[in-house]
């Protein structure tokens, strides 16, 4: 069974500064949650085929390459681990996705889309993550927009700040 889970936000900035910063690969530990370091690991840098291990420390990575690249409007990864799936998945991708949103403004929109391994247990323990997997999807997206509005990379503080006052 895949799963699939999406965020959206509006950022203040054109398409086009917008995709500027998307479409660099190696920013990732700017606006992913725990993310402390991006490291490009193929000879290109984008497109189909750029590959990028993102670690949480500095020995834990997960393996993220580019399988669809729409220019200009954003790329689907696949997380993995060499020829592994990434930990705990069967198999798992992110897509982002940037939309025109008028008056100068950007739709980023971040999916999970995820498949558990063990059968119905795993399908059953996907269902049950899917809270946990949206807060996660739901950060990035907000992480993205104050990484991209004020080029500032984002951290926990931040986001927790941001957070507070929106919900207000």
């Amino acid at each position: 069974m895949t799963h699939e889970v999406h965020a959206q936000t509006q950022i203040d900035l054109p398409l086009t500064e917008a995709w500027t910063r998307l479409r660099d690969i190696s920013l990732a530990h700017h606006y992913v949650p725990g993310i402390i370091r991006t490291e490009i690991v193929s000879e290109q840098t984008e497109g189909v085929g750029a590959s990028r291990y993102v670690y949480r420390s500095p020995r834990s990575y997960i393996q993220e390459t580019v399988e669809e690249w729409q220019e200009g409007k954003g790329f689907l990864i696949h997380l993995h681990r060499g020829a592994k799936p990434a930990p705990p998945f069967r198999d798992a991708w992110f897509r982002y996705a940037l939309e025109d949103g008028g008056d100068g403004k950007t739709l980023l929109t971040t999916s999970l889309i995820y498949e558990m391994p063990w059968g119905r247990l795993g399908a059953w323990l996907g269902g049950k993550m899917s809270g946990f997997v949206q807060t996660t999807i739901n950060d990035v997206a907000l992480s993205m927009k104050l990484y991209y509005e004020t080029g500032t990379p984002t951290t926990a503080a931040a986001l927790k700040a941001y957070k507070a006052g929106i919900n207000q």
